[in-house]
């Protein structure tokens, strides 16, 4: 809009100027006057002139003759004395007609080039005033203006409702008490409640934090100012602190609301962590945030919801009732809500006969609410390549492919050589799969190289959601990422590098039995693990091991008895099916990529 005034200003400019350079040369006579005193005294004396007129200029004595020849033809003659002039044309027997003076008008030519002068000067003025605003509204002054200025975007419309949310109906009960207070917060306060002033929503990345959020808004029917964390840090003393005076000022005016900031942790985090000590840009910005949330101040009306995946590493201050009264765990969808997410994203999405959205809810175990989003978003670009107008069970597949593993490579060159070794340390997995009791049945084997540098994959299906792990489960994990290494040190004598992600998800998965969950008989149920706290993030600069170096060689020494073991039973086990092995090597080698009944169906051969 200012862009628009500066150009409608200049316009009008631009007229004015043209109006005044066209009424000055209308005034001005610019043609050539050849006519002279001389020629007319000839045209006089050979008859040639018909009438003169004398015209006189206004407070002047000179003026000008126009003589009309018989001809029809007009001259002009400038004189300096229209007196003499007039005197002489009497002498030589004319009688000249002469034009009366007109009376000085005093406004125009007084009053009329003043009101010209300041009009111009006022519109100069407007011109640089407006000029002077968009500058500091776009360019570097403006951002030094509104240096401490909110970036907070409030929503007065959300469309957003909790109907839009499946998979989290704990959680929404939980926060259905906000929108209560947002609606009719008399009914509390007549009874003495006080409404929780803010809502800390903790979970893993794409669990709906953000869309729940929303959908309360939504619910409530009020303003929802949005903001993230980072938003309020910069490299200046000072400015996120202001920054969140701004935003509370502004919420005040538009009360009930609610303040919703992303990703808290950027601006929440533990104080005394940092090389600034107490004068920290991100330390100052807290510490006015813990004072507009529960301060002198009241700001009833402003309630703050936050997200984050890292409640561990905030300060202790900003979670205490009174702040952030109440903490919601958002975690991944059970089987249920997965099956309610996916009947969401699905609404616009036209499906075949043959979609079961019941059976993918229980083939994608783990995954969030954008996961799954992500998956059929997948499918139906794979339905879009082929020029489909529907989503087939088989894009699907293909999706959670490309999703869980990466896109498939079929392009790639590889070997015979690397094929068969492939094949069989694919099928050393799937045996394992298969065979051990506690572990998910084998979904589909393949041997396409996939993402990185992955040869292959054995993706398992899970038959359930598992809240917690049992010492047995994970001593078959570890089994099962093991069955790689040893088929191919059983067929071919030697061993390759395709097993490293397996060995290191081994280790890892020994070290936690040790260290976190107290899984070793001879350590015992003591927990020797260091929180994982790094260095900016943790309660320290630095941090010591919490036990001896003695311990620490018996952590080493219990880690690898617990691979060990596992790694001979697994032995064991792919020994005694030496015949599926080859022969699931051999199919593999066939057709690239095997179905899990396929598989089932070669230990009852």
């Amino acid at each position: 809009m200012e862009k628009k005034g500066n150009g409608l200003g200049l316009v009008f400019l631009l007229i004015i100027v043209l109006l005044i350079l066209g009424v000055i040369l209308s005034t001005v006579d610019f043609t050539k006057n050849t006519y002279t005193r001389g020629k007319l005294e000839a045209d006089i004396a050979n008859g040639e002139v018909v009438s003169v007129t004398v015209n006189q200029r206004q407070n002047s004595s000179g003026g000008s003759i126009t003589v009309e020849k018989k001809n029809g033809q007009e001259e002009t003659l400038f004189v300096t004395d229209v007196t003499d002039a007039t005197e002489f044309l009497r002498k030589q027997g004319l009688d000249p007609y002469v034009r009366e003076v007109p009376k000085d008008n005093w406004f125009l030519n007084h009053m009329l080039p003043m009101l010209v002068v300041v009009g111009i000067c006022i519109l100069f003025f407007f011109l640089m005033i407006n000029a002077q605003n968009a500058a500091m509204n776009s360019g570097p002054t403006s951002k030094m203006m509104n240096f401490g200025k909110s970036r907070a975007k409030m929503i007065k419309e959300n469309k957003y409702r909790l109907s839009d949310v499946a998979g989290l109906k704990e959680e929404k009960a939980d926060l259905e008490e906000i929108i209560m207070f947002l609606k009719d917060p008399e009914d509390f306060t007549k009874v003495g409640a006080r409404i929780p002033k803010g809502v800390l929503l903790d979970g893993p990345p794409g669990t709906g934090k953000t869309l729940l959020a929303k959908a309360i808004a939504g619910e409530a029917g009020v303003p929802f100012y949005s903001i993230s964390g980072s938003d309020f840090v910069e490299m200046y003393v000072g400015v996120g602190a202001s920054r969140v005076r701004d935003l509370f000022e502004e919420a005040s005016l538009h009360k009930p609301c609610i303040i919703f900031i992303d990703e808290i942790d950027a601006v929440a985090r533990r104080r005394g962590t940092g090389l600034g000590g107490g004068h920290d840009e991100k330390e100052q910005t807290l510490n006015q945030l813990l004072v507009e949330m529960d301060g002198f101040t009241e700001n009833s009306g402003i309630i703050v919801l936050a997200a984050t995946n890292r409640v561990d590493i905030l300060d202790p201050a900003i979670l205490r009732p009174g702040r952030f009264d109440r903490k919601i765990m958002i975690g991944n969808p059970d089987v249920q809500g997965r099956e309610e997410i996916l009947a969401i994203h699905s609404k616009n999405k036209p499906l075949s006969d043959d979609v079961d959205l019941k059976q993918i809810a229980h083939t994608t175990a783990g995954f969030s609410g954008a996961d799954l989003e992500n998956l059929l978003n997948e499918s139906a670009i794979l339905a879009a390549k082929e020029k489909r107008a529907f989503i087939k069970q088989q894009d699907i597949n293909a999706s959670m492919i490309k999703v869980g593993i990466g896109t498939e490579k079929k392009s790639r060159i590889v070997s015979e050589k690397e094929r068969r070794i492939t094949a069989y340390h694919e099928a050393g997995h799937a045996i394992l799969f298969h065979v051990l009791p506690n572990t998910d049945p084998v979904y589909t084997i393949s041997i396409i190289p996939t993402g990185g540098s992955a040869a292959g994959y054995t993706m398992p299906l899970p038959e359930n959601d598992g809240m917690f792990h049992t010492k047995n489960e994970m001593l078959e994990d570890i089994m099962v990422s093991l069955g790689g290494r040893i088929a191919e040190d059983l067929i071919f004598g030697d061993i390759t590098t395709g097993a490293s992600s397996d060995i290191k998800k081994a280790t890892a998965v020994a070290r936690n039995m040790v260290t976190r969950f107290g899984m070793s008989e001879k350590l015992g149920a003591i927990n020797y693990d260091a929180d994982g706290d790094e260095v900016f993030i943790g309660r320290d600069l630095a941090k010591n091991r919490p036990y001896s170096e003695k311990v620490a060689g018996e952590i080493d020494e219990e880690v690898k008895s617990i691979i060990s073991e596992c790694y001979e039973k697994a032995e064991a086990i792919i020994k005694e099916n030496m015949e599926v092995l080859h022969k699931t090597a051999e199919l593999l080698l066939e057709k690239e990529r095997i179905t899990g009944d396929e598989f089932r169906a070669l230990f009852e051969a």
